[in-house]
Parts: structure tokens; sequence; C-alpha cells
């Protein structure tokens, strides 16, 4: 059976399209992963991707990790809630100025606490000045980002609240599976849980 997926592409053009989110209350952090390490991204990658289908990067080898990770202008700001990590963006430099955010968003116990906007803030800004940790590329001229219908219910709005303006939209079947989860039983589900 499959499902029809929309993905809207998003950008921003100019520094001064970012309208940055009002920083949570608490005791949140945010701090670079300078050590690329394919075990810390990939547990992030399945603790914020488990129950939305994020799926490409799961069979990725070890290596496949290491170079992903290791390229230049890739980085990964992680935003941690009293020490334990609640979510994070990837950075990755492309082309002719332009940055993508990879991915980003929140283990589901974090969500719905206003992090999510902060931390996408905190990742925007890091984007636009991407090239003074990386003088070997040039100026951000363009930060941009893809998201979907599968994604969390309110990362669109949160995209277009921080300045994003859409420029692309698609549409393509895909097939209808069960979101994956970090591990069986993550999510509550019976079917999945361990005896």
């Amino acid at each position: 059976m499959s499902i029809t997926v929309t993905t809207w592409s998003l950008e921003q053009t100019s520094v001064d399209d970012l309208r940055p989110a009002a920083e949570p209350p608490g005791d949140i952090t945010i701090v670079r992963a300078e050590v690329p390490s394919p075990e810390f991204s990939r547990f992030l990658y399945t603790a914020v991707g488990g129950d939305i289908m994020w799926t490409d990067r799961l069979g990725m080898s070890y290596a496949e990790w290491e170079r992903a990770l290791a390229r230049p202008g890739t980085e990964t700001w992680v935003a941690y809630d009293r020490g334990t990590p609640a979510g994070y963006v990837e950075l990755e430099a492309q082309p002719g100025g332009s940055v993508e955010i990879v991915y980003f968003g929140l283990i589901p116990a974090f969500r719905g606490r206003r992090i999510g906007g902060h931390l996408l803030s905190y990742g925007v800004r890091r984007a636009w000045d991407l090239a003074e940790r990386w003088p070997e590329l040039p100026a951000t001229e363009r930060v941009w980002l893809h998201t979907c219908s599968l994604d969390g219910e309110h990362a669109m709005d949160n995209y277009l609240r921080r300045g994003f303006k859409l420029f692309e939209t698609k549409e393509e079947q895909a097939e209808d599976a069960a979101a994956p989860g970090p591990w069986p039983g993550a999510f509550g589900d019976p079917d999945h849980s361990v005896s």
C-alpha cells in the first residue's frame, strides 16, 4: 500500500530573514558536537526520527556515517535539557554559499516545550555564520531545508515562524510502513514490545 507524501522546500536568502524564537524556560544549552561521532549521530537520528519515518540513513555503514560527518562545513548542534540530549540540528555546506539544514528535530519526550523554535533559531544563526568556522568556505548566501507531510505536526509552522519562505512543493508516492522507532516498543506499540 502506498501513501502520498508532500515535500516542501523552504529557504532564507538573507540573515535578516531570521525571526528567532524566544528562549524556553529551564536549563537548555546548545553545544556543537565538534568531534564527528557516527555512534552519537546515529543515536540522535534514530531518537529524533524514529516516530516520523526517518529511514534514509538507517542502512548506512559506519564508514558512510564517518564520511558524511567529516565533510567540511558539516556541523551537528545538540540541544541539552539539564545535560540530557533533547534534539539536534545538522548543517551541511553546499556549493555556492548555500547551507542546508539536513536534519532538525527533537526527541519525542522533549517536544511541546518550546525547545524546537529555540534550537531552530540557533541552528539557522550557525548556518549563516558557518564560514567563520570554516574559512575555506564562501560566506553563506542561502539557508534552506525541506520538510514533508510525515514530519511532526508543528514542523512547517516552526519554519514559517522563523522566517523561511516556501519555494517548491512536490508530491510523490511512498510505501506506507510502520515508523521504525529507535528500538522495539519505544512508542508504546504492543506489537513491538519485548517479551
